[in-house]
């Protein structure tokens, strides 16, 4: 399914054609994977309508590959055994496709700002496709326990949300909003009640099915973006797409709480709600706010491991890759139930 043009994604238009693709030509150091499975991310949203840095068109989406390893050829055995990787292995990708190694924030295992970072389906082409290749050291072993569809949400959704989690500093009891409930944040809450088991969880969503699906996994209670929440709040996560969530977070964070934005970017249509900035209720306090820029390789790897052993399992739906447009046209008008994954094969 390949973009060939930016533009904004509706019932009247269809931003990916499904194309035949020549199959990729491996450089030295990468490998080929046969896709099974892609899940859908709203950062495919924001690369089609031209909120991300311009993706290098014509490219085909998507950064939450799952498949087996079908060429290791021009890998070194001692390449193999690092990696873990051999033919047919089960293996994902995410969204970081390459950093520089080289650069301070490499060395110091924030990869994730490296100046040099390229992204998987907007830099490299990705997983919308029967066929992709990768540098072998972004690609991940697959725990047995995860099936390839459960897999797929937990490369960059869940990825995403144990980092968003992680720079929350949250601590077990403290409390914990969660602004926005798709794709990201209702992994947050599984791992978060895995992790912090004595800390309450509070749901902000637009959607009263998503408020009643919060409650089901677990959470404290469930409201609309702009409700007051039982407490004032430690931490909140934030993965809406508008601003006005965000200020509506800061006036429920107590003294000294931390606001985590994980968007890679925010719609412009509401940016003018920036400047109603009320410092005293919203910033005073030492109030903090703290964003989110891509994952590490770590990220992915440590995140995997944990949602393995904790049993932790996306709700997701499912679409043949033709039906790519459908599922990116759903998650924008907000027909989401946990993530949405791309069947291939």
């Amino acid at each position: 399914m390949l973009l060939d043009s930016i533009g904004e994604v509706n019932p009247l238009h269809s931003p990916l054609k499904l194309v035949q693709h020549p199959e990729p030509i491996l450089a030295a150091g990468e490998v080929l994977i046969k896709v099974t499975r892609c899940g859908v991310c709203h950062t495919e949203l924001d690369e089609i309508e031209g909120r991300t840095p311009p993706p290098k068109l014509p490219v085909i989406l998507g950064h939450q590959v799952v498949g087996t390893l079908e060429s290791d050829s021009l890998l070194s055995k001692n390449q193999q055994q690092a990696a873990g990787l051999q033919k047919g292995s089960h293996v994902g990708v995410a969204w970081i496709a390459s950093a520089c190694g080289e650069c301070d924030f490499c060395k110091s295992g924030q990869e994730n700002l490296c100046p040099e970072f390229k992204a998987t389906g907007r830099d490299i082409h990705g997983g919308y496709a029967e066929y992709m290749k990768i540098r072998s050291e972004f690609v991940y072993p697959i725990p047995n326990l995860l099936s390839d569809s459960e897999a797929a949400p937990l490369l960059c959704a869940g990825a995403i949300g144990y980092r968003s989690l992680r720079l929350s500093n949250l601590q077990n009891g403290q409390s914990l909003g969660l602004m926005g409930f798709g794709g990201s944040n209702h992994l947050v809450l599984k791992l978060a009640k895995y992790k912090f088991p004595n800390s309450p969880i509070f749901v902000f969503s637009r959607n009263p099915e998503e408020r009643d699906f919060a409650l089901s996994l677990g959470a404290s209670w469930a409201g609309g973006i702009n409700e007051n929440p039982p407490e004032a709040l430690d931490a909140v996560i934030d993965t809406t797409p508008v601003w006005g969530a965000d200020m509506e977070a800061l006036k429920c964070l107590r003294a000294g709480g931390r606001l985590v934005i994980n968007a890679i970017r925010k719609e412009e249509k509401d940016k003018d709600v920036l400047l109603q900035l009320n410092y005293p209720t919203q910033l005073w306090m030492e109030k903090e706010i703290k964003s989110v820029a891509n994952v590490t390789r770590a990220d992915v790897r440590e995140f995997l491991q944990i949602a393995a052993e904790a049993n932790i399992r996306p709700e997701f739906q499912e679409y043949e890759l033709k039906d790519a447009n459908r599922a990116l046209i759903e998650m924008k008008q907000g027909k989401i139930r946990g993530a949405k994954v791309l069947s291939i094969i």
